[in-house]
């Protein structure tokens, strides 16, 4: 026995698409407002890795500090830019109450920085008692996990 509807006893086999679509908008309205909310600091063209690179699961914690520099005059830390000079004073502060094990800051340098850039920003990080600096380099296209 199947349940009348409109009058008629025969049973309607059509989807009702609309609701469906009407979901469909909702979530890709939601994945296009969070997607560029999940991109951590500045984009910087990373030089690709010959050989592959161990990854270190420190990088994307929020409490690890991560020197970018997508060009020549330009360095930030997270979103915000700082000059050469108060690189220091911001990395010191950040790394205040960090155990030793924990004091170690990343740089992720464009491919066009000139190589003594990295070595000023390198300098100005040991000069914060810091020893312990990570290069970020990224996996060629093409290399998976063995």
């Amino acid at each position: 026995m199947g349940m009348s509807v409109g009058g008629s006893d025969e049973l309607n086999s059509e989807i009702n698409v609309t609701p469906m679509v009407d979901v469909m908008l909702v979530l890709l309205i939601i994945f296009m407002i969070v997607t560029p909310l999940l991109q951590q600091g500045v984009n910087v063209n990373l030089p690709k890795d010959l050989l592959r690179p161990v990854e270190d699961p420190d990088i994307t914690k929020d409490t690890s500090v991560v020197v970018a520099i997508p060009d020549n005059s330009n360095f930030f830390i997270g979103m915000n830019a700082y000059p050469l000079d108060d690189l220091g004073d911001q990395i010191k502060a950040l790394m205040e109450n960090k155990e030793p094990a924990e004091r170690i800051v990343y740089i992720k340098s464009g491919v066009e920085v000139d190589y003594g850039t990295v070595v000023k920003a390198i300098d100005v990080i040991r000069k914060q008692e810091i020893d312990r600096v990570g290069l970020v380099a990224d996996r060629r296209k093409g290399q998976g996990e063995e």
